[in-house]
């Protein structure tokens, strides 16, 4: 198996011979340009474009809706120094490559570049190269096999572009008109926020209804189990309360019990597909706690390349898939680790996976660019992020040309009569016969393979009751959103792309539209207003069936099955007309979440309004705008100086506290927000507080005090 360096040798012999003028090579990153350019060497000037230099302008719209839905570029506002060096070193270069990201944006950013570049200087020649790890074998053939641009590519992004700028230019000046100044819509992000908000209205109409467990602690000789009522009378027990199972137990208390049944069953458990990237989102927000966005900037940092040693290597192949396609190059690379580290786990053939219908096939599944660089052997080079990433990764990989593990689930049913009546207490126990693809598994690690032990009992053995304990529960309802769920439910329903998922998400947060609340999505004020507007006005618009639509005819253009001013010209009419009705005939919202409160200016003495703005609440004079005092809403008092306490952000990371506005006199802080209770039994106010073991609870903000309030008790 050739190694990097082995391979970074071959790489430069098979690479073009030195010329008299550089190459020069674009790429979207500045992350990559160090890598590459060890890569490529001398003969090679490596540069970044950092992303679009051309788009379209902010202003305006921008779309001749006239002339077949032409759009208007221009250079990016604080870019035209950029690419008025890319154009300069364009003229010094042998040849150009334009090493964009082999996806819809990177295309439409090799296209615009080279455009940029012919309107300066015609002679130098122009290609189009990619690649999907950032490795010297995969650097050097793209170089050696350039391509022309995919003009069908460009034509879906530009698709894109313009169906995402007509609908977003033009709710948005609706909201602002009729909601409040400064909102925005999106296309795919009010499909997103229509289903948050959908999910929120499930969770506050649930009404939970309680229910009881019953289990026993069995012992068989020097055996202990823990089994659970699972029959009473042939029938699933619906224990509705206390006293239903205090009747049980005083049917059962003392009276023998007996094996009536045992059984064996054998499972085969296949390993996982390497991941896609809404797969890595998911799984990455459930194992490591990452946001969706942060999974994709560690992933992009994999992919750019990690200085390893003396070497800089990608280590991660492109991050943006929905594919679960491994190429042969990867699938030998893997086949032959495994058969030196795990001979006995390598199946007869690779293992293939199925590539979903409505994958793009562009690129693979996302994977380590070498197996023998396994977590514990470059964890010095990576930061824990990086780390705990690069891991999950690189086992989902692995593991997935591994054998099957089998394991044994033994069910043993202890039958206790009492007079005419009967219940069944199950036993349930599973241990791994042959782990298989779990050997490679560490930070994945499963229920599957972390299973107990199994019960050695025979049909007829008599078993003794120590103990029956009880428990209430209450129904759960619908869990809200978290990153990992909303990113699965997008993909599930066609709506956007693995390169999309994360910004969807980002662009809610930051337009206050939704916050986070223990990992969790939760809806603000502000976005259940907007939400509340488009669905009553926009229905077949903000609809998860219509974007999912809209996916497919952009992906029926990429494919050159549809012209895209069709696809954006059976689109914009319809629109258009119903944006024009609804802005005659929709009330205004203005002023609606507006509130007099107690509080009053100091400055002017007027009342001081409680108003929602870009960030949540915050309290204004109501004399503005001859008055423009404004003010945080106060949470509670001070419990050093009784002054206000209210929220604020650090600095850096912008991560919210709670501080006393008499600061830097009295340095009062909370990381826990204030609620408008105060602490029974000493008088401070009591905290939103959230933690594994006691869940949503809250607590006295006195550390004196040692009061506790679950959410249990408000019930």
């Amino acid at each position: 198996m050739a190694t990097e360096k082995t391979v970074k040798k071959e790489g430069k012999k098979k690479g073009v011979k030195k010329t008299e003028k550089q190459i020069l090579v674009i790429v979207e990153s500045p992350g990559k340009v160090k890598t590459i350019e060890k890569y490529l060497g001398p003969n090679y000037n490596v540069k970044a474009s950092m992303g679009h230099l051309i788009d379209l302008p902010k202003s305006r719209t921008a779309i001749d809706v006239e002339n077949n839905f032409e759009p208007e570029y221009i250079t990016v506002r604080g870019r035209a120094k950029i690419l008025k060096e890319l154009q300069k070193d364009a003229k010094k270069a042998g040849k150009v490559l334009l090493a964009c990201d082999n996806d819809r944006e990177g295309e439409a950013i090799a296209w615009h570049l080279r455009n940029s570049i012919i309107a300066k200087t015609a002679e130098v020649p122009i290609e189009r190269i990619s690649f999907n790890e950032i490795t010297p074998q995969a650097v050097n053939e793209a170089v050696l096999n350039p391509r022309s641009i995919d003009e069908t590519k460009v034509a879906s992004q530009k698709a894109r572009r313009v169906l995402d700028r007509l609908v977003g230019y033009h709710l948005s000046p609706l909201l602002w008109k009729k909601v409040k100044n400064g909102l925005s819509a999106g296309r795919v992000q009010s499909v997103a926020l229509r289903l948050i908000c959908e999910r929120e209205k499930e969770v506050e109409n649930f009404i939970p209804e309680e229910y009881w467990t019953l289990e026993a602690d069995i012992k068989s000789g020097k055996s202990f189990f823990v089994a659970a009522l699972v029959s009473w009378n042939n029938n699933k027990p619906e224990l509705k309360n206390e006293a239903e199972v205090k009747a049980i137990i005083e049917k059962i208390q003392g009276k023998e019990c007996i094996v009536a049944d045992v059984r064996e069953l054998d499972k085969t458990i296949r390993p996982k597909a390497p991941f896609t990237t809404s797969q890595l989102q998911q799984t990455a927000a459930n194992r490591l706690g990452f946001t969706s966005r942060k999974t994709m900037q560690v992933a992009q940092q994999l992919y750019e390349g990690v200085s390893i040693g003396t070497s800089r290597v990608g280590l991660i192949t492109y991050m943006r898939t929905d594919s679960v396609r491994i190429s042969n190059t990867a699938l030998e690379d893997v086949r032959a680790w495994l058969s030196k580290n795990f001979p006995n786990e390598v199946p007869e053939k690779a293992v293939e996976y199925t590539v979903g219908k409505n994958a793009q096939d562009a690129h693979e599944a996302i994977r380590p660019t070498y197996t023998e660089y396994t977590p514990e052997s470059i964890k010095e080079y990576l930061s824990k992020d990086q780390l705990r990433l690069y891991t999950i990764i690189w086992e989902r990989f692995v593991s997935s040309q591994m054998n099957n593990a089998k394991s044994r689930t033994v069910s043993a049913d202890i039958k206790v009569i009492a007079g005419e009546e009967e219940g069944i207490f199950r036993i349930s126990g599973t241990k791994l016969l042959e782990k298989g693809f779990y050997k490679v598994i560490k930070l994945l690690s499963s229920k599957d393979e972390n299973t107990g032990s199994c019960p050695s009992l025979k049909i007829g053995d008599k078993v003794n009751v120590e103990k029956l304990r009880s428990e209430q529960h209450f129904t759960q309802g619908p869990a809200r959103f978290s990153d990992a769920s909303i990113v699965r439910t997008l993909e599930e329903k066609g709506i956007g792309r693995p390169s999309t998922y994360a910004s969807i998400i980002s662009v809610l947060l930051d337009r206050y539209y939704v916050t986070r609340s223990n990992k969790q999505l939760v809806p603000t004020v502000l976005g259940k207003l907007i939400n509340d507007v488009l669905v009553e006005h926009f229905p077949n618009y903000v609809n998860a069936d219509f974007t999912a639509v809209m996916e497919t005819k952009l992906d029926e253009v990429e494919e050159n099955k549809l012209s895209w001013p069709d696809m954006i010209r059976e689109f914009w009419f319809p629109f258009k007309a119903t944006v024009d009705e609804v802005t005659q005939t929709i009330e205004s919202y203005k002023g609606t979440l507006d509130e007099v409160t107690e509080h009053i200016c100091e400055k002017c003495g007027k009342p001081l309004m409680k108003k929602l703005g870009r960030f949540g609440f915050f309290l204004a004079c109501q004399g503005f705008p001859e008055c423009r005092n404004t003010k945080s809403i106060p949470l509670a008092k001070c419990p050093k100086c009784q002054g206000d306490v209210v929220a604020r952000k650090t600095k850096g990371r912008g991560k919210e506290f709670y501080g006393c506005t008499n600061y830097p006199e009295c340095d009062f802080i909370s990381h826990f927000k204030p609620t408008s209770q105060d602490c029974p039994k000493c008088g401070f106010f009591m905290v939103e507080k959230y933690d594994k073991k006691n869940g949503a609870h809250k607590l006295c903000i006195n550390p004196e005090c040692d009061y506790l309030h679950s959410a249990e008790e408000e019930q």
